[in-house]
């Protein structure tokens, strides 16, 4: 197949079922760990795909969820051609309507060897790895001494200021949507909020799978935190996840950020040995 034989165009609603077979039988994907399935952002862009003789051969999509940051929330690419080539193709594209639109920083978590070489090749920098750590049955976890907040369940109407708070604790590459951030509360197994003088300072969504709990999200308010706030949350969580039976729980953190690695070894929490690259690109308009 020659380059020439090859387009490429804006994903449309249309291509559903051919992309949903591109991603199940692609010989390389790689999936942005989200709450939003990559078929679920079809309508934004850029979301790119490449084809020849209306044979889906790869995709990209990057839309930005917050202006000043794009995920690569996938990458997929059939036997057809190789992953390299693929890529070439579609981050040129993708890079150049981004591009048009202003700066943007353009991240990614990798899973596997391969998308690191695609991405160091780009010119994307290793910023980071997030880490994985792991909460086992029977671990033991001290009380919880931030006796002045009460911790109860999330409700919708607290999303507005679940927001507010994940804006000011996170980094902007880290931050949520208000509208991730209502896609984990509808997903959620346990969402929960941390109230002092009636105002909402914390905030906690954890997922159940077969083989046990994952704490997703957490933050606390930046004048409130080192108070005990996060590890009260965290104990509610394990509190919970024990009634419920669960073998063990995970959590994921950057290697960097020593106040998570603190507060959850603090909990039980250990490093498994298991992390992901974090790559950054800085695109200038």
């Amino acid at each position: 197949m020659i380059e020439s034989d090859y387009t490429i165009r804006t994903v449309l609603s249309a291509d559903r079922s051919r992309l949903a077979n591109l991603i199940h039988f692609g010989t390389h994907i790689h999936q942005h760990l989200d709450w939003k399935a990559p078929l679920d952002w079809i309508g934004s862009r850029p979301y790119l795909l490449l084809e020849s003789s209306q044979e889906a051969l790869a995709s990209l999509a990057c839309p930005p969820e917050l202006p000043e940051i794009s995920w690569i929330r996938l990458f997929a690419s059939s036997s057809q051609i190789s992953a390299g080539k693929a890529w070439e193709h579609l981050w040129k594209a993708t890079s150049e309507e981004l591009r048009d639109r202003g700066d943007i920083k353009v991240a990614a978590i990798s899973l596997q060897s391969w998308f690191n070489d695609l991405l160091t090749g780009s010119k994307f920098t290793h910023t980071d790895d997030v880490v994985v750590l792991l909460w086992e049955k029977f671990t033991s976890f001290p009380d919880a001494s931030a006796s002045q907040c009460l911790v109860r369940p999330m409700l919708p109407e607290d999303l507005e200021r679940v927001t507010r708070i994940d804006h000011a604790a996170f980094d902007s590459i880290w931050r949520n949507s208000s509208e991730s951030l209502s896609l984990a509360f509808q997903q959620s197994s346990l969402a929960s909020v941390a109230e002092s003088d009636d105002r909402i300072i914390g905030y906690q969504f954890s997922t159940v799978g077969a083989m046990g709990g994952h704490l997703a999200r957490l933050a606390v308010e930046p004048s409130m935190q080192g108070k005990g706030i996060g590890y009260l949350l965290i104990h509610e969580v394990l509190s919970q996840f024990n009634k419920l039976g669960a073998t063990h729980v995970t959590v994921n953190t950057q290697k960097n950020n020593q106040a998570s690695l603190t507060l959850y070894a603090k909990a039980g929490f250990k490093l498994t040995g298991e992390s992901y690259r974090v790559y950054q690109n800085f695109l200038q308009h």
